[in-house]
């Protein structure tokens, strides 16, 4: 991260201060379980250098995920610009990635609209990138994978008018439709047993759950209520996995979108 943010600044004729520091960190994100761990931490190391610097006036939010993802791509992790997105901006997002262009389009949505969601991970570690990697290159010649993704990303617009109109048993619905398009997409062997015997948990239960990511982390809505939050916790306890409701970050507090 330091030197791409190097590289940035030079490139944008940001002058940095000749001095020296020390770059620690430590974090209590669950490693490899599908919740954005190496993003976090180097968006968090973007934060340090800007505020050591106090240049966080000068990297204008829309490029910081960008930089951020150049840092990751450096040690060879494959991933997309969405997790960087919400680490940056904090809060609920509408993300568009549609544009031919490359202008991408990031709305702010109220958090209250959400309804009460559930994390459920374990505690044994996947590798994202290994999910990801094959995809990018079948983008390229598949045409039924473009029209997948396509349709998840439909999902998200169908999503937000959900949320918009308090219809949660849309978003269930629409929540259910997401896992059953990834699995469909990158298959059972890239997803692995135990992230599909997460979902399946879930639904046991008669609860919606997608992907927090590509895999290792699944995010649930109870519809029934605090009885069906119990029966999916006794089952999660049994197979050792954790499960803890879901708090959404504060929005970053010069993030005008």
């Amino acid at each position: 991260m330091c030197k791409r943010f190097a590289m940035y600044c030079q490139e944008h004729g940001i002058e940095l201060q000749s001095k020296s520091f020390s770059l620690e960190y430590d974090t209590n994100i669950p490693r490899q379980a599908g919740l954005s761990g190496s993003s976090a931490i180097a968006c968090a190391a973007l934060n340090c250098l800007m505020q050591y610097y106090s240049i966080q006036d000068r990297i204008p939010l829309t490029e910081r995920p960008q930089l951020i993802l150049s840092a990751e791509a450096e040690l060879g992790i494959t991933a997309g610009l969405q997790d960087r997105v919400i680490q940056v901006y904090g809060g609920m997002m509408f993300m568009d990635f549609s544009s031919d262009t490359g202008q991408n389009r990031f709305d702010r949505l109220p958090a209250a609209q959400l309804p009460p969601l559930w994390l459920v991970y374990n505690n044994s570690p996947s590798d994202s990138g290994a999910v990801h990697s094959p995809v990018k290159s079948r983008w390229l010649t598949d045409l039924n994978l473009r029209r997948e993704m396509a349709q998840i990303a439909a999902l998200a617009e169908q999503g937000r008018a959900a949320l918009a109109e308090g219809d949660m048993a849309s978003l269930a619905d629409l929540m259910n439709t997401n896992f059953d398009l990834r699995r469909s997409t990158f298959g059972d062997d890239a997803l692995g047993a135990t992230n599909l015997h997460m979902i399946s948990l879930a639904r046991s239960v008669g609860a919606a759950a997608k992907f927090t990511g590509s895999g290792g982390a699944i995010v649930v809505l109870c519809l029934q209520g605090t009885s069906q939050v119990q029966k999916l916790q006794d089952l999660c306890q049994k197979e050792d996995f954790i499960m803890v409701k879901v708090i959404v970050g504060d929005p970053t507090n010069n993030a005008t979108v």
